[in-house]
Protein backbone atom coordinates (compact mmCIF):
# COMPACT_ATOMS: atom_id res chain seq x y z
CA UNK A 1 0.00 0.00 0.00
CA UNK A 2 1.07 3.62 -0.60
CA UNK A 3 -0.22 6.02 1.37
CA UNK A 4 0.25 9.98 1.27
CA UNK A 5 -0.28 11.94 4.16
CA UNK A 6 -0.48 15.98 3.60
CA UNK A 7 2.15 15.65 0.83
CA UNK A 8 2.99 19.25 -0.61
CA UNK A 9 5.98 20.82 -3.04
CA UNK A 10 7.08 24.28 -3.64
CA UNK A 11 9.32 25.62 -6.54
CA UNK A 12 9.82 29.28 -5.24
CA UNK A 13 6.69 30.62 -4.63
CA UNK A 14 4.77 27.74 -6.88
CA UNK A 15 2.98 25.09 -5.02
CA UNK A 16 3.18 22.07 -7.26
CA UNK A 17 1.86 19.91 -4.67
CA UNK A 18 -0.85 20.84 -2.34
CA UNK A 19 -1.29 18.84 0.74
CA UNK A 20 -2.44 15.51 -0.92
CA UNK A 21 -3.70 12.85 1.10
CA UNK A 22 -5.09 9.60 -0.44
CA UNK A 23 -4.05 5.45 -0.09
CA UNK A 24 -3.38 3.39 -3.26
CA UNK A 25 -4.61 -0.18 -2.15
CA UNK A 26 -3.84 -3.59 -2.84
CA UNK A 27 -5.21 -5.66 -5.18
CA UNK A 28 -6.39 -3.30 -7.78
CA UNK A 29 -5.21 -1.09 -10.35
CA UNK A 30 -5.26 2.54 -9.24
CA UNK A 31 -5.19 5.15 -12.14
CA UNK A 32 -3.85 8.61 -11.35
CA UNK A 33 -5.14 11.23 -13.43
CA UNK A 34 -4.80 15.52 -14.08
CA UNK A 35 -4.01 17.68 -17.02
CA UNK A 36 -0.55 18.96 -18.13
CA UNK A 37 1.30 20.54 -14.83
CA UNK A 38 -1.28 19.05 -12.66
CA UNK A 39 1.81 17.83 -9.83
CA UNK A 40 1.12 13.60 -11.41
CA UNK A 41 5.09 12.83 -11.99
CA UNK A 42 6.43 15.18 -9.05
CA UNK A 43 4.05 13.07 -6.41
CA UNK A 44 5.82 9.71 -7.93
CA UNK A 45 9.20 10.88 -7.66
CA UNK A 46 8.57 12.25 -4.40
CA UNK A 47 7.04 8.46 -3.33
CA UNK A 48 10.20 7.46 -4.57
CA UNK A 49 12.26 9.78 -2.72
CA UNK A 50 13.97 11.20 -5.93
CA UNK A 51 12.52 14.74 -4.53
CA UNK A 52 12.29 15.78 -1.10
CA UNK A 53 8.53 17.49 0.10
CA UNK A 54 8.34 20.59 1.93
CA UNK A 55 5.25 19.21 3.67
CA UNK A 56 3.90 15.73 4.63
CA UNK A 57 4.54 12.70 4.09
CA UNK A 58 4.64 9.40 1.83
CA UNK A 59 4.84 5.66 3.57
CA UNK A 60 5.12 2.52 1.26
CA UNK A 61 3.97 -0.46 3.17
CA UNK A 62 4.56 1.73 6.50
CA UNK A 63 7.79 2.80 5.66
CA UNK A 64 9.91 5.76 3.48
CA UNK A 65 11.47 4.45 0.51
CA UNK A 66 14.77 5.77 1.60
CA UNK A 67 14.45 3.15 4.56
CA UNK A 68 14.41 0.12 2.70
CA UNK A 69 17.35 -1.64 2.16
CA UNK A 70 16.53 -3.47 -1.44
CA UNK A 71 13.90 -1.18 -2.55
CA UNK A 72 13.67 -2.36 -5.70
CA UNK A 73 12.33 -5.79 -4.43
CA UNK A 74 9.90 -3.88 -2.49
CA UNK A 75 8.90 -1.42 -4.86
CA UNK A 76 9.09 -1.27 -8.47
CA UNK A 77 8.83 1.93 -10.92
CA UNK A 78 8.65 3.31 -14.37
CA UNK A 79 8.80 6.81 -14.02
CA UNK A 80 11.02 7.58 -17.23
CA UNK A 81 11.53 5.10 -20.32
CA UNK A 82 15.19 6.47 -20.96
CA UNK A 83 16.63 6.46 -17.83
CA UNK A 84 19.58 4.15 -18.31
CA UNK A 85 23.23 4.15 -20.01
CA UNK A 86 22.35 4.43 -23.65
CA UNK A 87 25.63 2.10 -23.98
CA UNK A 88 24.98 -0.91 -22.19
CA UNK A 89 22.55 -3.56 -23.18
CA UNK A 90 19.34 -4.56 -21.95
CA UNK A 91 20.42 -7.32 -20.31
CA UNK A 92 23.46 -5.50 -19.07
CA UNK A 93 21.28 -2.87 -17.47
CA UNK A 94 19.05 -5.27 -16.20
CA UNK A 95 21.64 -7.24 -14.37
CA UNK A 96 23.23 -4.11 -12.82
CA UNK A 97 19.84 -3.36 -11.48
CA UNK A 98 19.75 -6.69 -9.88
CA UNK A 99 23.01 -6.81 -8.51
CA UNK A 100 22.57 -4.04 -6.70
CA UNK A 101 19.65 -5.26 -4.73
CA UNK A 102 20.59 -8.48 -4.27
CA UNK A 103 18.33 -10.07 -6.84
CA UNK A 104 19.59 -13.51 -8.50
CA UNK A 105 21.21 -12.79 -12.23
CA UNK A 106 18.38 -15.48 -13.29
CA UNK A 107 15.39 -12.88 -12.58
CA UNK A 108 16.82 -10.62 -15.14
CA UNK A 109 15.69 -13.30 -18.43
CA UNK A 110 12.27 -14.15 -16.46
CA UNK A 111 11.65 -10.16 -17.28
CA UNK A 112 12.88 -10.22 -20.31
CA UNK A 113 11.30 -13.27 -21.55
CA UNK A 114 7.87 -11.49 -20.00
CA UNK A 115 7.74 -8.45 -21.74
CA UNK A 116 8.86 -9.66 -24.86
CA UNK A 117 12.49 -8.49 -25.00
CA UNK A 118 14.60 -11.72 -25.16
CA UNK A 119 15.88 -11.20 -28.52
CA UNK A 120 17.50 -8.08 -28.37
CA UNK A 121 19.02 -8.69 -24.60
CA UNK A 122 22.25 -7.99 -26.21
CA UNK A 123 21.40 -5.14 -28.09
CA UNK A 124 22.29 -1.46 -26.77
CA UNK A 125 19.71 -0.05 -24.86
CA UNK A 126 20.56 3.22 -26.48
CA UNK A 127 19.44 1.95 -29.84
CA UNK A 128 15.91 0.74 -28.97
CA UNK A 129 12.55 2.70 -29.99
CA UNK A 130 10.45 4.51 -27.74
CA UNK A 131 8.55 1.28 -27.66
CA UNK A 132 10.87 -0.70 -26.40
CA UNK A 133 12.21 1.14 -23.76
CA UNK A 134 9.20 1.52 -22.27
CA UNK A 135 9.03 -2.57 -22.41
CA UNK A 136 12.93 -2.33 -20.92
CA UNK A 137 11.61 0.06 -18.29
CA UNK A 138 8.59 -2.25 -17.37
CA UNK A 139 10.87 -5.07 -17.26
CA UNK A 140 12.94 -3.07 -14.77
CA UNK A 141 10.21 -2.80 -12.59
CA UNK A 142 8.89 -6.25 -12.49
CA UNK A 143 13.05 -7.10 -11.50
CA UNK A 144 12.45 -8.06 -8.05
CA UNK A 145 9.06 -9.35 -7.61
CA UNK A 146 8.12 -6.32 -5.54
CA UNK A 147 4.66 -5.89 -3.94
CA UNK A 148 4.42 -2.35 -5.14
CA UNK A 149 4.25 -1.41 -8.48
CA UNK A 150 4.24 3.05 -10.03
CA UNK A 151 4.13 3.43 -13.93
CA UNK A 152 4.34 6.74 -15.56
CA UNK A 153 2.68 6.75 -18.71
CA UNK A 154 3.51 2.87 -19.69
CA UNK A 155 1.90 2.84 -22.95
CA UNK A 156 4.10 5.89 -24.40
CA UNK A 157 4.91 4.38 -27.76
CA UNK A 158 3.45 1.09 -28.06
CA UNK A 159 1.72 0.07 -30.49
CA UNK A 160 -1.82 -1.41 -30.16
CA UNK A 161 -0.50 -4.90 -29.30
CA UNK A 162 1.60 -3.61 -26.90
CA UNK A 163 -0.93 -1.04 -25.19
CA UNK A 164 -3.10 -4.23 -24.56
CA UNK A 165 -0.62 -6.44 -23.66
CA UNK A 166 -0.21 -3.77 -20.90
CA UNK A 167 -3.55 -3.70 -19.90
CA UNK A 168 -3.45 -7.34 -18.98
CA UNK A 169 -0.27 -7.02 -17.24
CA UNK A 170 -1.66 -4.11 -14.80
CA UNK A 171 -4.99 -6.35 -14.24
CA UNK A 172 -3.27 -9.82 -13.66
CA UNK A 173 -0.66 -8.05 -11.02
CA UNK A 174 -3.48 -6.46 -9.33
CA UNK A 175 -5.10 -10.07 -9.57
CA UNK A 176 -1.91 -10.98 -7.62
CA UNK A 177 -2.63 -8.92 -4.34
CA UNK A 178 0.33 -6.05 -5.49
CA UNK A 179 -0.44 -2.42 -5.06
CA UNK A 180 -0.40 -1.25 -8.65
CA UNK A 181 -0.82 2.93 -9.37
CA UNK A 182 -0.69 4.11 -13.36
CA UNK A 183 -0.61 7.63 -14.43
CA UNK A 184 -1.68 8.11 -17.56
CA UNK A 185 -3.05 10.65 -20.37
CA UNK A 186 -5.53 8.12 -22.39
CA UNK A 187 -8.65 7.67 -20.91
CA UNK A 188 -9.97 5.14 -23.03
CA UNK A 189 -7.61 2.94 -21.54
CA UNK A 190 -7.90 3.85 -18.25
CA UNK A 191 -11.88 3.27 -18.12
CA UNK A 192 -10.78 -0.25 -19.54
CA UNK A 193 -7.90 -0.90 -17.31
CA UNK A 194 -8.57 0.95 -13.51
CA UNK A 195 -10.17 -0.33 -10.77
CA UNK A 196 -10.42 3.18 -8.86
CA UNK A 197 -9.26 6.59 -9.74
CA UNK A 198 -7.44 9.41 -8.48
CA UNK A 199 -7.73 13.09 -10.38
CA UNK A 200 -5.56 15.83 -9.28
CA UNK A 201 -5.54 19.40 -11.10
CA UNK A 202 -3.01 22.38 -9.67
CA UNK A 203 -1.70 19.65 -6.85
CA UNK A 204 -5.17 19.38 -5.02
CA UNK A 205 -7.16 16.42 -5.26
CA UNK A 206 -10.21 16.46 -6.73
CA UNK A 207 -11.43 12.96 -6.47
CA UNK A 208 -10.67 9.53 -5.16
CA UNK A 209 -13.17 7.10 -5.77
CA UNK A 210 -14.13 3.47 -8.15
CA UNK A 211 -13.92 4.38 -11.73
CA UNK A 212 -18.12 4.00 -11.85
CA UNK A 213 -18.78 6.41 -9.45
CA UNK A 214 -16.35 8.77 -10.49
CA UNK A 215 -18.14 9.07 -14.24
CA UNK A 216 -21.53 8.63 -12.56
CA UNK A 217 -20.41 11.50 -10.28
CA UNK A 218 -19.25 14.08 -12.77
CA UNK A 219 -21.19 13.54 -15.71
CA UNK A 220 -24.77 13.11 -16.85
CA UNK A 221 -26.50 10.10 -18.29
CA UNK A 222 -28.72 10.95 -21.31
CA UNK A 223 -31.46 8.54 -23.64
CA UNK A 224 -31.13 9.40 -27.09
CA UNK A 225 -34.86 8.61 -28.96
CA UNK A 226 -35.24 8.20 -33.10
CA UNK A 227 -38.50 9.42 -34.43
CA UNK A 228 -39.08 9.84 -37.96
CA UNK A 229 -41.99 12.25 -37.89
CA UNK A 230 -41.66 16.25 -37.03
CA UNK A 231 -45.04 16.23 -35.26
CA UNK A 232 -44.49 13.51 -33.03
CA UNK A 233 -40.68 14.48 -32.07
CA UNK A 234 -42.44 17.90 -31.34
CA UNK A 235 -45.24 16.02 -28.99
CA UNK A 236 -43.16 13.93 -27.40
CA UNK A 237 -40.58 16.69 -26.89
CA UNK A 238 -43.16 18.61 -25.39
CA UNK A 239 -44.74 15.70 -23.08
CA UNK A 240 -40.49 14.82 -21.59
CA UNK A 241 -40.70 19.06 -20.47
CA UNK A 242 -43.61 18.33 -18.82
CA UNK A 243 -42.08 15.26 -16.84
CA UNK A 244 -38.85 17.54 -15.79
CA UNK A 245 -36.53 16.86 -18.67
CA UNK A 246 -34.32 18.61 -20.82
CA UNK A 247 -34.03 17.77 -24.53
CA UNK A 248 -31.55 18.46 -27.83
CA UNK A 249 -33.21 18.00 -31.24
CA UNK A 250 -31.15 17.12 -33.57
CA UNK A 251 -32.16 15.57 -37.48
CA UNK A 252 -35.24 13.09 -36.37
CA UNK A 253 -33.31 12.48 -33.22
CA UNK A 254 -33.99 13.38 -29.22
CA UNK A 255 -31.34 13.50 -26.97
CA UNK A 256 -33.20 13.34 -23.29
CA UNK A 257 -31.52 14.42 -19.93
CA UNK A 258 -32.40 14.20 -16.67
CA UNK A 259 -35.07 11.48 -16.91
CA UNK A 260 -34.47 7.88 -16.63
CA UNK A 261 -34.83 5.75 -19.67
CA UNK A 262 -38.22 3.89 -18.29
CA UNK A 263 -39.91 6.89 -17.96
CA UNK A 264 -38.83 7.98 -21.47
CA UNK A 265 -40.13 4.92 -22.74
CA UNK A 266 -43.35 5.24 -20.85
CA UNK A 267 -44.18 8.56 -22.16
CA UNK A 268 -43.18 7.21 -26.02
CA UNK A 269 -46.01 4.33 -25.15
CA UNK A 270 -48.59 7.11 -23.44
CA UNK A 271 -48.35 9.01 -26.71
CA UNK A 272 -48.36 6.15 -29.34
CA UNK A 273 -45.40 7.26 -30.78
CA UNK A 274 -43.44 5.14 -33.44
CA UNK A 275 -39.20 5.34 -32.95
CA UNK A 276 -36.99 3.72 -34.69
CA UNK A 277 -34.34 4.22 -31.68
CA UNK A 278 -34.46 4.25 -27.70
CA UNK A 279 -30.67 3.97 -26.81
CA UNK A 280 -29.35 4.95 -23.02
CA UNK A 281 -26.19 6.78 -23.47
CA UNK A 282 -23.94 6.51 -20.69
CA UNK A 283 -20.80 8.90 -20.57
CA UNK A 284 -17.17 7.79 -20.93
CA UNK A 285 -14.73 8.15 -18.51
CA UNK A 286 -13.05 11.11 -20.98
CA UNK A 287 -15.93 13.32 -20.99
CA UNK A 288 -16.21 13.00 -17.05
CA UNK A 289 -12.52 13.54 -16.64
CA UNK A 290 -13.38 16.62 -18.99
CA UNK A 291 -16.50 18.10 -16.81
CA UNK A 292 -14.32 17.85 -13.78
CA UNK A 293 -11.07 19.08 -14.47
CA UNK A 294 -11.95 21.99 -16.82
CA UNK A 295 -11.16 24.56 -14.23
CA UNK A 296 -7.64 23.00 -13.65
CA UNK A 297 -6.29 23.05 -16.67
CA UNK A 298 -3.42 24.99 -16.91
CA UNK A 299 -0.62 25.60 -20.22
CA UNK A 300 3.02 26.76 -20.20
CA UNK A 301 3.77 26.39 -16.32
CA UNK A 302 7.45 25.77 -16.60
CA UNK A 303 7.23 23.08 -13.99
CA UNK A 304 7.20 19.36 -15.21
CA UNK A 305 3.67 17.59 -14.70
Amino acid sequence: MITLRGLTKRYGEKTVVDGLTFAVEPGKVTGFLGPNGAGKSTTMRMTLGLDAPNDGEVRIDGKRYEDLRFPLREVGALLEAKALHPGRSAGKHLLAMARSNGIPASRVDEVLATVGLSDVAGKRAGTFSLGMGQRLGIAGALLGDPGVLMFDEPVNGLDPDGVRWVRHLMRSLAEEGRTVFVSSHLMSEMQLTADRLVVIGKGKLLADAPVDEFIAGNSRTSVAVRVPAPAELHALEQRLHALGATTEADQGELVVHDLPIHLVGDAVHELGIRVHGLTERTASLEQAYMELTASSVEYGTGVAA
